[in-house]
């Protein structure tokens, strides 16, 4: 991204003799904006590149009517079926409350179902359903091919070292 600099052409007040400001009809316009400043920040530039690959995803999910929070819970109920609510919270970051009603739609959407859980009879395992398994499994695979497309512009090695820097700043 190039550096730019803002550079005003006119200003929106000017100072008259006694020293204050007036309104005057002129614009105030940017011949290039300076970002350097935000360019500098690990928070800026994190989210920016998130907007990048969500955007893409929230595209490449639609036909399965999957959003990023969706397609979490199903991946971590994939690799960890029984997984209950308390741990899954606890893995994505996202309050119990809040999770609730998640699960909720993504059982009636038959996606999931709660069995009982083997060691812990007051907990209920989290599971796919056939049709979850299979979309999971699909959407995993276009998750993939999304994520190469969208770091195409870093190598295999330097995405590997993002993901591991990245994870470092959460865990």
């Amino acid at each position: 991204m190039p550096k730019t600099r803002m550079t005003p052409k006119s200003t929106a007040a000017e100072l008259t003799l006694d020293g204050s400001e007036e309104d005057s009809a002129k614009d105030l316009s940017i011949d290039r904006v300076d970002t350097s400043y935000l360019q500098t920040l690990l928070g800026y530039n994190a989210r920016r590149a998130a907007l990048a690959i969500i955007e893409k995803f929230i595209e490449g999910m639609a036909s399965y009517d999957l959003r990023p929070v969706d397609f979490s819970i199903l991946s971590v109920i994939h690799h960890n079926p029984g997984v209950t609510s308390r741990q899954l919270s606890h893995a994505l970051g996202i309050q119990p409350p809040n999770l609730v009603g998640l699960i909720n739609r993504l059982q009636q959407r038959g996606l999931i179902s709660r069995l009982p859980h083997p060691h812990d009879g007051r907990a209920m395992g989290l599971h796919l359903t056939p049709s979850g398994k299979v979309m999971t499994k699909e959407a995993e695979k276009v998750t993939i091919a999304l994520e190469k497309k969208s770091t195409a512009q870093i190598t295999p090695a330097e995405r590997s070292q993002l993901i591991r820097i990245l994870s470092k700043i959460y865990s």
